[in-house]
């Protein structure tokens, strides 16, 4: 499998402190990994460094095919890039509906003046049902974002994403603060997007994890620390000692 990301020998120090430490991670173009560990593993420095909003002192980001560096590009480059995150606190536009969220995620690359004079054509509004529909917010469509659950208007930001055609998804704690069948619905909701895409999803939640069913990366004090399937790493006593014994 060709590798869409693979990050190497990269680390970072803040005010002296390792917060990443020689770290090397890949991932294939349509792949949903797990990231988890403790508080202060590294996790959202990782995440950072992918993003752009961290510069690394040492290693290596290459990306897609044509093996191009992310390192010294802008935030916005790499967004248009492909790499897409979502942060664990939803950001939609309260006082429009979901439709409108939707269709501003869908025009968001072509700049303020376009989505001024904008009407949205029937293929925009195709694509936002296929959205929709994806999420599980198709009767939703016109309901204003703010009336949704916590749950919902996580959904409704991950389709705002996925409007953007992103080839990597990062997504910060999902299930945080979810209802278990809202968390059941946001784990098909990635599976779905994992099958064409890669997605690599931070979390806390052990119970997610195993859902997701997916290849684990076990990150401690800034390096990783196991990767495998839940149960191959979860059986690792280094593991047990740092995350599980506490």
């Amino acid at each position: 499998m060709s590798m869409l990301l693979e990050v190497s020998g990269v680390s970072v120090s803040f005010d002296g402190f390792k917060a990443i430490n020689n770290l090397s991670f890949a991932i294939g173009a349509a792949e949903m990994r797990a990231i988890i560990g403790p508080n202060g593993a590294g996790k959202t420095t990782f995440m950072d460094i992918v993003t752009g909003k961290t510069k690394p002192d040492a290693g290596r980001v290459i990306w897609g095919e044509r093996n191009i560096s992310l390192l010294g590009m802008s935030e916005a480059r790499i967004a248009r890039e492909g790499v897409g995150r979502k942060f664990q606190k939803p950001t939609v536009f309260e006082d429009q509906t979901v439709l409108e969220n939707l269709l501003m995620a869908l025009r968001a690359p072509r700049g303020p003046l376009a989505v001024m004079f904008y009407r949205p054509s029937p293929v925009d509004l195709t694509r936002v049902e296929e959205l929709a529909s994806e999420i599980g917010l198709l009767e939703a469509l016109q309901r204003k974002s703010g009336e949704l659950s916590h749950g919902q208007k996580q959904w409704l930001e991950i389709g705002m994403l996925l409007a953007q055609e992103p080839r990597l998804l990062l997504v910060d704690e999902p299930a945080a603060g979810m209802t278990p069948a809202e968390r059941e619905h946001t784990t098909a909701i990635l599976v779905e997007a994992a099958k064409t895409r890669a997605v690599v999803v931070v979390e806390h939640d052990m119970e997610f994890v195993r859902r997701l069913d997916c290849r684990v990366t076990v990150l401690h004090e800034g390096a990783v620390l196991a990767e495998g399937s839940l149960d191959h790493v979860t059986a690792n006593s280094q593991v047990i000692d740092v995350y599980l014994g506490r």
